[in-house]
């Protein structure tokens, strides 16, 4: 009788390893083949779930991240650890109304080192490859001839007049993405960038690979948003520019668009006066937060002589220069303005600023999502054509207005 109940036990003890090894084995070897197959996966059938407040260590589920679009390019974003948040909302709006398609890659800078949870979270996020860069402190911090004192002077003063006036580490920003985000060692491996900023959301799907519309069209450049920048913030910045130009003329464009930069004439807005400028720069610029272009125009010698020349005379850090008003005067000095493409048709939310397709065939066909973010009047309709937007005036200097698609929509 003993060796009934032992020859059964030991019959249904097999039966349970067996099923144990069979199902959750094989589950876990298909999704992570390296892995324990013992393993914790609350993703799979038969794991159990975690509580909210509880936290499993274990390996990330494997996915296969090789790239689909055919560009050399990547996603790139300048954030904190603790814009977690704001970086996983932006990477799920592009992801989902582009990248997926794709795969390109994510390259994340910041100045102090990624922690274990960003890296984890953005990864999953991400479709494609993800690489995180530590920025080196010679790129970051204010250059050796920057007057410290003289600095820190200005930072007091314009703390309460200045947007973003008191924040030492805005101008590292503005410094870093004027000249040396694209100088990073890992960006050296591409020729295409698609700038994302955390807490901004895609309002279209894209339906087509803006990196290789830019390259078979022979642009260098794209932009959504172009409007006024804050004067207070860039008071000696043309008057540095004028120099400039004085000083290599042969760095011109000949088929450059400066008028984009000095018109003024009120019927491009609406017959309203401008902000008034203590020089003949309009303030037009284009919004840098979204910006796709080719690396190797950054790494020019002719933008890094404009850039060089700006940086010695140290408005980065004695006044408060952004970035995007020194891409958009490079770019309308240094290129040729038809190789720089207004991008009408993805839609773009940055607060407080909204811009969408016009057409509403297209607004229907790539599945926008138009409708406001603030509840203020003048900021529930998009910015496109507003009194203070410059897109009238880029289509009467720049490249003009295209009123063709120049590539084929694709349904995704």
């Amino acid at each position: 009788m003993i060796n009934v109940k032992v020859i059964v036990i030991g019959i249904l003890l097999s039966i349970y390893y067996y099923y144990v090894f069979n199902h959750y084995g094989k589950s876990r070897t298909s999704i992570a083949p390296n892995s324990s197959p013992f393993i914790c996966n609350s993703t799979l059938k038969g794991h159990p779930k975690l509580a909210s407040n509880s936290y499993l260590e274990s390996k990330l589920p494997y996915k296969d991240t090789t790239q689909i679009g055919k560009e050399n390019a990547t996603m790139v974003m300048l954030t904190r650890n603790f814009e977690l948040v704001g970086a996983l909302s932006s990477m799920r709006s592009l992801e989902d109304r582009f990248n997926r398609h794709y795969k390109y890659p994510w390259v994340f800078l910041n100045e102090e080192p990624f922690d274990d949870d960003f890296i984890e979270q953005t990864t999953l996020m991400a479709s494609g490859k993800t690489y995180y860069e530590l920025v080196p402190r010679e790129d970051w911090d204010p250059p050796s001839h920057i007057n410290q004192t003289k600095l820190e002077e200005n930072l007091n003063k314009s703390r309460e007049s200045v947007i973003y006036g008191g924040y030492k580490s805005y101008r590292n920003m503005c410094h870093f993405n004027s000249g040396f985000f694209y100088k990073q060692k890992r960006l050296l491996n591409y020729d295409w960038y698609f700038r994302v900023e955390p807490d901004v959301e895609y309002m279209c799907d894209f339906q087509y690979d803006p990196f290789e519309l830019l390259r078979t069209k022979n642009k260098m450049y794209g932009f959504i948003i172009t409007f006024l920048e804050y004067e207070n913030t860039i008071p000696t910045l043309w008057q540095t520019v004028e120099s400039f130009m004085k000083e290599y003329p042969q760095l011109i464009h000949p088929n450059n668009s400066i008028d984009f930069l000095t018109t003024n004439e009120t019927s491009l807005n609406h017959f309203i006066e401008l902000f008034p400028s203590n020089s003949s720069y309009n303030l037009c610029h284009f919004w840098s937060n979204f910006e796709i272009g080719n690396l190797n125009f950054f790494r020019s010698e002719e933008y890094n002589t404009f850039f060089n020349y700006l940086d010695k005379a140290g408005g980065f850090y004695y006044e408060r220069w952004g970035d995007a008003p020194v891409h958009t005067i490079a770019l309308a000095l240094l290129m040729d303005k038809n190789q720089i493409h207004h991008f009408e048709d993805i839609g773009y939310y940055h607060a407080p600023y909204l811009s969408c397709p016009s057409s509403q065939q297209l607004r229907a066909q790539k599945r926008c999502e138009c409708k406001p973010r603030l509840r203020i009047k003048d900021f529930n309709k998009t910015v496109d054509v507003n009194v203070f937007s410059c897109l009238p005036r880029w289509w009467k200097y720049g490249s003009g207005k295209t009123f063709l698609n120049d590539i084929d929509y694709k349904i995704q």
